[in-house]
């Protein structure tokens, strides 16, 4: 997989020389520190009113900071990721570099995966965001990592499966704003599958099945769950087999 990482480091560093991952970031550190600078400020607060009316109410870092704050997270990368994605091929189609990569003699697969991971590791950087915040807490708090290191592998499964849904996407058009925006379509779509669930019919169960929310929350929880990592995992797979198939018809063309 040499070639793939060749194309990762390529596609990294287009990134970096244009303004796209300085502004995702800059965004992305404004937003989530928002959030973190609110969800603390009500802790601190129902902390210090339960001292002043001297009754203590059980106050737990993970389930009142950490965990609403990484739930946060993976609604704010539904609006983010796209904007990651969007360029990875339509890009290279707008300026007609993708016969170059089409023709050339490293694989399909190999370029599909080497763009794909170079998207991951752009929000691997944008995660890294959210650990120097959480870093605070645990320097003057107790909280307990183990339960934020899962919660963090659900974050990277989730994304992983919406970066390749993502990069298909990118691979049917040449228009970065369309590929971004049927991106943040489909993502939405597959979120708001959880709301079939006020029905007891079949068809409701699978649809709520679908979502990405509905697998997300026990890695939240802290707990892993081999059904909701196998959903991840086939996401992904499909998203980067359908890229195959759509790079194949390119180069076919080509």
């Amino acid at each position: 997989m040499r070639n793939a990482w060749i194309i990762c480091r390529k596609e990294l560093h287009s990134y970096f020389v244009s303004p796209v991952a300085y502004v995702l970031l800059s965004l992305w550190g404004v937003v989530f520190g928002y959030f973190f600078w609110a969800e603390l400020g009500v802790f601190l607060k129902y902390s210090m009113e339960s001292q002043m009316s001297g009754q203590i109410y059980p106050m737990n870092l993970n389930e009142q900071v950490i965990r609403p704050l990484l739930q946060n997270v993976a609604v704010i990368g539904l609006f983010f990721l796209p904007m990651i994605t969007m360029r990875l091929f339509a890009e290279e189609k707008r300026t007609g570099t993708i016969e170059l990569l089409a023709t050339s003699p490293i694989r399909d697969l190999e370029i599909i995966i080497g763009k794909w991971m170079a998207a991951m590791l752009l929000y691997c950087c944008l995660l890294l965001f959210t650990v120097v915040h959480f870093l605070f807490l645990f320097k003057y708090g107790n909280p307990d990592w183990k339960p934020v290191l899962i919660a963090y592998l659900g974050l990277l499964l989730e994304a992983g499966a919406m970066l390749a849904i993502g990069t298909f996407i990118s691979s049917l058009t040449k228009n970065q704003i369309i590929a971004g925006a049927t991106t943040f379509a489909v993502l939405i779509l597959l979120w708001v599958l959880a709301w079939s669930d006020f029905s007891n019919a079949g068809w409701a169960h699978v649809l709520s099945y679908m979502s990405l929310v509905t697998h997300s929350e026990s890695f939240m929880r802290g707990v892993i769950d081999l059904k909701d990592g196998i959903y991840y995992a086939t996401l992904i797979f499909l998203g980067l087999f359908f890229t195959a198939r759509s790079m194949e018809s390119l180069r076919w063309r080509s």
